[in-house]
C-alpha cells in the first residue's frame, strides 16, 4: 500500500488520468443519433480498427501490420480516442507475453452490424482490384460471414493465407488469422478471384460451391448444407 492506496487502486487511478490527458472528442454537435455514432466512429481508420479487432485481443504491431496506410501516430491517437469512448480496453498480457493488447468492448462489438451493412453496401464500389490495394486474407472473412448461416467454425484456405470463420457467434471473436483451433464443421477452399467476386456481390457462395469453385470437406452441418445449397 502506497500513502494509501492498493496497487491495483493506484493503477486504476493512473490508468484515469491517462485517459483524462487524452484530446476532447471533436463532435457535430447535432441532436441526431447518427450524428452521435458519428462524433465516436467517423473518423479515418476507426471502424477498420474494429474490423480488425473482431479477431479478436490484437497487439500494437499486429494492427499496424494489418492496417498498411496508417501511420504509427495516427494509429496510436485512434486507439487512445476508442479507449476514452468506450469501444476499445487494453490490457497487459501475463508472462512470458507481457505484451500489452486492444480489444472490444461489448459497445465496440456491436458494430459488427454496422460494418457488415457498410460493407454490403460497399460492395458496388469494389471494381476489379487495383495494382496498389493492399490485400489481407482475412478481409474476406466479413464477406464469407455474410454469406453464411448457422452456427460453428469454417476454416478458409486462400492461397494470400488462412483464416476461419466463427458463423453465428453471439459474443467473441467472428474470426480468427491462421488454421482453426480444433476440427472445424466445414472447410473451404478457393481461390482470391471467388472471394473478390462474392465480395463484389457478382456471385454467391451456394453458386460457387456448385460450380466447383469452391471445395467443400467436411461432415459438420454446415459443409453439409453448402454441398446441398
Amino acid at each position: 500500500m502506497l500513502l494509501g492506496f492498493t496497487k491495483f487502486e493506484l493503477g486504476k487511478s493512473n490508468n484515469v488520468s491517462r485517459l483524462r490527458r487524452m484530446s476532447p472528442r471533436r463532435s457535430y454537435d447535432q441532436y441526431c443519433s447518427a450524428a452521435r455514432a458519428l462524433d465516436l466512429v467517423g473518423d479515418r481508420w476507426t471502424l477498420l480498427i474494429v474490423r480488425e479487432l473482431l479477431a479478436g485481443p490484437r497487439r500494437y504491431t499486429d494492427l499496424h501490420a494489418d492496417l498498411p496506410g496508417v501511420s504509427t501516430d495516427v494509429l496510436a491517437s485512434r486507439l487512445r480516442d476508442m479507449e476514452r469512448d468506450g469501444l476499445t480496453t487494453r490490457r497487459r498480457l501475463p508472462p512470458p507475453g507481457a505484451a500489452y493488447v486492444y480489444e472490444l468492448t461489448a459497445r465496440g462489438w456491436a458494430l459488427l452490424p454496422v460494418l457488415q451493412a457498410l460493407g454490403s453496401w460497399g460492395e458496388a464500389e469494389l471494381g476489379e482490384r487495383r495494382p496498389t490495394d493492399a490485400v489481407r486474407a482475412h478481409w474476406f472473412a466479413l464477406p464469407l460471414l455474410r454469406a453464411l448461416e448457422g452456427e460453428g467454425i469454417v476454416a478458409v484456405q486462400l492461397e494470400e493465407g488462412e483464416f476461419y470463420l466463427r458463423v453465428g457467434a453471439q459474443e467473441g471473436p467472428v474470426y480468427g488469422d491462421g488454421p482453426a483451433p480444433g476440427a472445424a464443421d466445414a472447410r473451404l477452399a478457393l481461390d482470391a478471384a471467388v472471394c473478390e467476386a462474392v465480395a463484389r456481390g457478382e456471385l454467391t457462395l451456394a453458386d460457387a460451391v456448385r460450380s466447383g469453385r469452391v471445395t467443400v470437406s467436411g461432415e459438420g452441418t454446415l459443409a453439409k448444407a453448402l454441398r446441398e445449397a
